[in-house]
């Protein structure tokens, strides 16, 4: 099976994502992932093993189902012509893609924001945020905003164009179910403590080295961009770690160093306070229209990754 099958795949996937983005009437795979996820958790709980080991069984047959699938799919349509193979393929990596709609949902926030609807910048940002937003003023909110916009990079276009890179439209729509899993499941609450730990081990293990790469990355944008590229560098390799996650600390600690603002710090998750370390505790707070700017960073930092992907893909598969 070749990997990607020609060079202009990934940068029409890309395209499209750029054009069309996540119309909210249209067929998405991750809403048929969790629908999947919703309707086999209870089936997997009603197993007689242990939450741990019925949880991690049920990460893996998903994953391994949609990785299986999307290369039976590929098979059939190649065998009806190369040409349609190809079309499902961009399709697929299409939805994998998800620079756009990040950047919509957080100028979203920003717009409410600069117009002073406080509220209703809480109410859009619970809908890209795990935390408590109800206790946010205008500065949380956007701290808030800009940390998701860094963690998401490369959750929506760092790690699948990586994937993608190594294993095809395949391996792309794998990974989302991967993070679909650790988005629904993967949370220390008492209902996912033990059922959701695999799943999230996994999206832990699929994110390690993106995350890293992301650094440099979005050290080479920031510069594209008229931020601080050196600076992000220094705050991601001395305050990456700091992140209580083994992965979004990375790219938060670059986008701080690019910003020249401070991250992470203390927030509430489901009414409890968990006291989480600043990532650039000595740079500023974040301000409203640093939203703007992190955007823009994310923007750069996927055309970035993009263009590298390609000449990897160039020197790498010919």
């Amino acid at each position: 099976m070749d990997i990607i099958c020609a060079w202009y795949v990934l940068p029409l996937a890309f395209i499209l994502d750029l054009v069309l983005g996540d119309p909210p009437l249209w067929p998405h795979p991750v809403r048929w992932m969790g629908k999947a996820i919703e309707r086999f958790e209870f089936f997997f709980r009603l197993l007689p093993i242990r939450p741990l080991y019925g949880g991690g069984l049920m990460a893996i047959l998903l994953i391994g189902v949609t990785w299986g699938l999307t290369i039976f799919f590929l098979f059939c349509a190649h065998s009806v012509s190369p040409w349609l193979k190809t079309i499902f393929e961009i399709i697929i990596l299409y939805y994998c893609i998800s620079a756009r709609s990040l950047k919509s949902a957080a100028m979203d926030v920003l717009k409410s924001l600069e117009a002073g609807r406080l509220d209703a910048a809480k109410d859009k940002v619970t809908m890209i945020v795990g935390r408590d937003t109800h206790r946010l003023g205008k500065n949380g909110v956007a701290r808030a905003v800009v940390e998701t916009v860094a963690e998401n990079l490369v959750d929506g276009v760092i790690s699948p164009l990586f994937f993608a890179l190594i294993g095809g439209a395949p391996l792309a729509i794998a990974y989302k179910m991967i993070n679909t899993l650790d988005s629904m499941i993967g949370y220390k609450s008492d209902t996912y403590f033990y059922f959701g730990k695999i799943a999230a081990r996994i999206d832990d293990v699929a994110n390690f080295i993106p995350a890293r790469l992301s650094v440099f990355i979005i050290a080479v944008a920031a510069r594209v961009v008229g931020a601080k590229s050196l600076h992000a560098l220094k705050v991601a390799f001395f305050e990456g770690a700091k992140h209580l996650s083994p992965n979004a600390g990375y790219p938060e600690a670059a986008f701080a160093g690019a910003l020249g603002v401070k991250l992470n710090g203390p927030n509430y998750y489901h009414g409890q306070l968990v006291d989480k370390p600043y990532i650039g505790i000595h740079l500023k707070s974040v301000q409203f229209n640093h939203i703007r700017h992190a955007c823009n960073l994310m923007m750069a930092s996927s055309i970035v990754w993009l263009a590298a992907i390609m000449v990897i893909n160039f020197f790498w598969h010919g």
